[in-house]
């Protein structure tokens, strides 16, 4: 990267404790993935694969307002013209998706929507503070929403990650009920969700790394099979049930604030 560049990601690591902190630092724009965070995920990810001296992870986003809202919507993502052959770049954001098999804590305040998914259905587990929200805008905005719907099914209830995925604008699944569900295994009070992941992230970090990344590497392969038939399915789904994009980005500028209920 050259001189002058702007990071969208800040890492910071502490080899006392072996546990990194990766934090989203797009906060003007809600922390939403561009093509240039992608590809300081991907790279982050790997570089860690070679450091023993990060033993654990806790990712998050910057500021108040969100964790992650999933992809900039003024990405270009440049396409092929088969249906075949679509390019996601959210595909490679993902600690597993770059085979880091060190645990990655994931701590949430304000939204967590859409492409955010990718990234918390890669995570071993999440924390969030009372003010976190967790939606999906896709059916909202005529587009499938098939590879979050595959991750987040892998971590709620079925009815309850329908639910989410199908009301899409129309509903926010508050800390409070994430966490009565399962999604959320620790829900802090505002500002907290941080320091009390680094905390879990600090216990395993002191643990035999070996058995750590082991345990992490069977839990995933437990739901592998299923992973890879959903993620096999979602290019066809996609291109057969999303609207044009420029139909989509219709949708997207008539959206109204506010007109949804947090439950």
């Amino acid at each position: 990267m050259g001189a002058g560049a702007v990071v969208s990601l800040r890492v910071g690591a502490d080899k006392d404790s072996g546990v990194a902190v990766v934090t989203l630092d797009r906060p003007h724009r809600l922390n939403a993935i561009d093509l240039r965070t992608a590809d300081e995920l991907a790279a982050v990810w790997r570089e860690f694969r070679f450091d023993d001296t990060v033993r654990a992870v806790v990712l998050t986003g910057a500021g108040e307002r969100a964790f992650c809202t999933g992809i900039d919507r003024d990405a270009a993502v440049r396409q092929p013209g088969s249906p075949y052959m679509q390019d996601d770049p959210l595909l490679r954001i993902g600690p597993k998706a770059n085979d880091l098999w060190k645990p990655v804590i994931a701590a949430v305040s304000g939204m967590a929507c859409g492409g955010a998914f990718y990234l918390l259905g890669e995570a071993e587990f999440v924390v969030a503070d009372t003010t976190a929200v967790f939606f999906d805008p896709h059916t909202a905005y005529g587009m499938v929403s098939a590879y979050e719907s595959v991750l987040m099914a892998a971590r709620m209830p079925y009815g309850e990650v329908a639910r989410m995925m199908l009301m899409g604008t129309a509903e926010r699944l508050s800390a409070e009920r994430a966490h009565a569900v399962g999604l959320v295994s620790e829900l802090t009070a505002p500002g907290e969700a941080v320091a009390a992941a680094t905390r879990c992230a600090r216990i395993l970090a002191g643990y035999p790394p070996n058995a750590v990344q082991g345990t992490v590497r069977a839990l995933w392969t437990a739901q592998e099979a299923a992973r890879a038939q959903g993620f096999a399915q979602a290019p066809a789904l996609i291109a057969l049930g999303s609207l044009p994009p420029s139909e989509q980005a219709e949708l997207f500028a008539a959206r109204q604030p506010g007109g949804f209920r947090v439950r």
